[in-house]
């Protein structure tokens, strides 16, 4: 369901990440490895991506990336601070220079007051800088994963161009 938009700013990624010799890892949630799965479907990807990790469970996203159990309780897995903690846990846990994550309600189930299906953060992590963008995708399950996965990409892209 990735489009060749979407393949063509996977590209741009990394040509960029190889141009200025940095590697990518990911963090997902509701894209299910999309996002990694994205950026390995380009040539010549294994230069740069290290890791790609798919923490769909709270438990795993303490474990594995080491989003703190207070976050969650406080705020929830589909937030901004945790979308935030993924991409830096991410970053540490893989050693790679930029890390992509996501965490959302794809759906059809899944809303909660205030957060209704197509509500997904994406945080992008770089050299000690960290960016999230909350989004509102329309569609369904696969709309909403494919917008997800775009936007990752492009926010990733915008991180290590100005970095």
């Amino acid at each position: 369901m990735i489009d060749d938009a979407t393949l063509g700013r996977a590209a741009a990624l990394l040509a960029t990440l190889q141009a200025k010799g940095l590697t990518v890892t990911t963090a997902e949630s509701c894209s299910g490895g999309l996002i990694a799965g994205t950026i390995t479907a380009i040539p010549g990807s294994s230069a740069s991506i290290e890791a790609g990790f798919v923490t769909y469970s709270n438990a795993a996203k303490h474990r594995i990336l080491g989003v703190p159990e207070s976050l969650l309780a406080a705020h929830g897995a589909v937030s901004e601070p945790v979308a935030r903690a993924m991409a830096e846990g991410a970053r540490a846990a893989a050693g790679a220079d930029l890390a992509l994550a996501c965490t959302g309600i794809a759906g059809p189930g899944g809303a909660v007051p205030g957060k209704p299906v197509g509500t997904v953060f994406i945080a992008a992590a770089v050299q000690g800088q960290t960016r999230v963008l909350h989004r509102l995708f329309p569609g369904d399950r696969a709309a909403v994963r494919a917008a997800t996965v775009a936007e990752a990409l492009e926010l990733g892209l915008a991180l290590v161009t100005v970095s």
